[in-house]
């Protein structure tokens, strides 16, 4: 297993350049596919993750030509080209999800696979609304959990009723194919909606290419069928606001001055608010259009539900360890069912580094440590993991991350750019 050890920090400062959003560009790939029309993406995030959706397309039979972080999609205006398919997902849950939607409305036969880890994480919701709305989905291996076989004759259409409580990933999946089923459709979440900044970002993005969602109060959905995505043109993916936690937070618990470039007030994520939370802790905050810029000062603990912000909540858990007081996260569960358990590997990192943690159902209270312990932080090939743990070397004792190279999953060159805000 490969690692880094990094020495004491004494300030990160400095710019930073983000990569695309993860979620805009998976997003934006699969909308663009089903669009009539050529669509111009810039920035698009180089990542696993990304990577697993664009071959996925290809294998589809969709049109592209890419060149570095620019990709033109030739859209197949609703009639995905190819009716026999076995894809390989990763552990990408955006490409698993959405391609599961997207593929009822087509004409075939396809797989959906995964990683080991792929297939412990659920989709039983996400089934669930799409056969209510007349798909024929199969599972292949353990009820609720990929992989899938999808015998798809295009999508009827009609009412479910779906929940919200373990991923928004499930609604918005179902929202960006339900457009295209031959009638109407409607969608009523039956309990709490997570993560809805999300929900709001996938609804920006079809607008954008053409298609009308109506809502209220995102309990009730009500969506014509037989709408035709088209091609906006050109698209701009926004820098990665989850991304931008790490550098951000860097700078609050070293009393730096770091200014990420690329996402910003005009935003359409919802992680950009994590500099409000840092705000609340003490930290200043300077807003632009486009970009964000954070001064460290002395951080005070803080009592907060993350739940629409569940990736950088994980962020927040390390910067806990810098703050005077307990740090609580709050209403987080759906950590549990991502890359990996993440409530358990939290707990189980920040205690090896001497913090106190106490670990509930969804949510998770902790204190600094009063003896920082050197420590070995193992990532459980989850990119978040040892991203956010690369700020425990703010303290006053080496840090070790073992296996540094996960973060391919969504940001393949992360210590380099961390490591360069680093000064003396």
């Amino acid at each position: 297993m490969t690692h880094i050890t990094l020495n004491p920090i004494k300030t990160l400062s400095g710019h930073v350049r983000l990569p695309g959003s993860k979620s805009l560009s998976n997003r934006t790939l699969l909308l663009a596919s089903l669009a009539q029309g050529a669509t111009r993406i810039d920035n698009l995030l180089n990542s696993d993750d990304v990577n697993h959706m664009q071959e996925a397309l290809h294998r589809l039979g969709i049109a592209s030509d890419r060149e570095d972080r620019v990709v033109v999609i030739h859209g197949c205006d609703g009639h995905i080209p190819t009716t026999q398919a076995e894809l390989f997902l990763g552990n990408s849950g955006t490409s698993m999800r959405s391609l599961a939607a997207a593929l009822t409305v087509a004409h075939g036969d396809f797989t959906l696979r995964g990683t080991a880890r792929m297939h412990e994480r659920p989709i039983g919701d996400l089934i669930a609304g799409l056969r209510q709305l007349g798909a024929r989905i199969e599972y292949l291996g353990k009820e609720g959990y990929p992989p899938l076989r999808v015998a798809a004759n295009g999508l009827p259409g009609g009412t479910a009723q779906v929940s919200g409580a373990i991923s928004s990933q499930f609604l918005s999946a179902l929202l960006m194919a339900v457009p295209l089923a031959q009638a109407d459709v409607g969608i009523e979440i039956q309990d709490e909606l997570v993560s809805v900044p999300y929900v709001e970002m996938t609804l920006k993005l079809m607008r954008r290419f053409g298609a009308q969602v109506e809502h209220q109060g995102y309990r009730h959905f009500s969506i014509a069928g037989g709408q035709r995505y088209r091609s906006p043109g050109s698209v701009f993916i926004e820098g990665d606001a989850s991304s931008a936690s790490y550098f951000l937070a860097g700078a609050a618990i070293t009393g730096g001055v770091v200014t990420v470039h690329g996402c910003g007030a005009n935003s359409v994520q919802g992680d950009t608010q994590f500099a409000a939370v840092l705000e609340k802790m003490g930290a200043k905050v300077d807003w632009q259009p486009q970009a964000i810029t954070v001064t460290g000062q002395a951080l005070k603990g803080i009592d907060i539900d993350m739940n629409a912000m569940p990736d950088a909540a994980m962020t927040l858990a390390v910067v806990g360890l810098f703050a005077k007081g307990q740090t609580a996260i709050r209403n987080v569960y759906n950590w549990r069912v991502k890359e990996t358990e993440r409530m358990t590997a939290m707990v189980t990192e920040l205690r090896k580094l001497g913090a106190t943690v106490q670990e509930g159902r969804d949510d998770r209270v902790g204190s600094p440590p009063e003896t920082w312990k050197p420590a070995a932080i193992d990532t459980y090939d989850d990119h978040r993991v040892a991203m956010a743990f690369s700020l425990a070397a703010c303290g006053p004792v080496p840090v070790t991350i073992n296996d540094p190279a996960c973060t391919s999953k969504t940001f393949p060159e992360y210590f380099d750019v961390f490591q360069g805000l680093i000064k003396a």
